[in-house]
């Protein structure tokens, strides 16, 4: 029986079982974003966070490619990089081969702000972790995998 009282093998024959998964993993990852959210430094948003994520990942990032990655518009992109530059988390700095483009990358400040907010955020986790008996814990685990393949499969939109 599932929450509704409804026996699993009848929501499986009916074929709302992916649906059912689908709408409780997305209220579980929702809830489990929020709560990390919420341990970022304050003054930095969800979005300036992704952004300087994306920076260190690619290294020094046109905007364009910055805007893609962030599958934000560039006009959207420029206020975020206007209050990275502002708070000295990023430097702007012209390609080496064409001058007329501008490449962004993580300022040591940028980088001592996502160290922090990754490791803040990775013992909200572990503590939470901690709390779960072994068998959960190996769920956990055994998830790890099969999440990263949702994350990545995006031909599967």
């Amino acid at each position: 029986m599932d929450r509704t009282g409804t026996p699993a093998q009848t929501r499986a024959q009916t074929g709302r079982e992916p649906v059912d998964l689908s709408a409780g993993l997305r209220l579980a990852v929702m809830r489990l974003a929020r709560r990390l959210r919420q341990r970022a430094d304050v003054g930095t948003t969800p979005s300036m966070l992704s952004a300087l994520s994306t920076v260190e990942r690619r290294g020094p990032i046109t905007l364009g490619d910055l805007a893609a990655a962030e599958r934000i518009t560039p006009a959207t992109l420029s206020v975020i990089v206007g209050r990275l530059e502002q708070e000295g988390l990023v430097v702007r700095e012209p390609d080496p081969s064409d001058g007329r483009v501008a490449r962004i990358r993580l300022s040591p400040v940028g980088r001592r702000l996502i160290e922090r907010n990754r490791r803040r955020k990775t013992a909200y986790l572990a503590r939470r972790i901690e709390r779960l008996d072994a068998d959960d814990r190996e769920a956990v685990r055994r998830a790890l995998p099969v999440l990263e393949r949702l994350i990545d499969d995006e031909d599967g939109s």
